[in-house]
């Protein structure tokens, strides 16, 4: 799923971390960085959001269907 226009990156984290499944963030490059690993969310989130025009592109997988479902409700209503 494309994530566009994130107002609030500490309650996008804090979806995040409510999700059951992993939950991937994949880069421009194609790398797939796990959103679940304190290590790597912190690195990957603080380089995208430093810089908003990569913004737009951000693309997530959710392992399970309905962490899905949970993160479409949020970028719905969850703003």
């Amino acid at each position: 799923m494309k994530i566009y226009n994130i107002e609030n990156p500490e309650k996008f984290l804090e979806v995040i971390k409510q999700c059951k499944g992993s939950v991937e963030l994949i880069s421009q490059e194609g790398d797939r960085l796990n959103l679940k690993s304190e290590l790597t969310k912190y690195l990957a989130i603080s380089k995208l959001f430093a810089d908003n025009t990569l913004i737009n592109n951000m693309e997530l997988v959710a392992s399970d269907p309905d962490d899905v479902k949970f993160l479409m409700q949020y970028m719905m209503e969850g703003r």
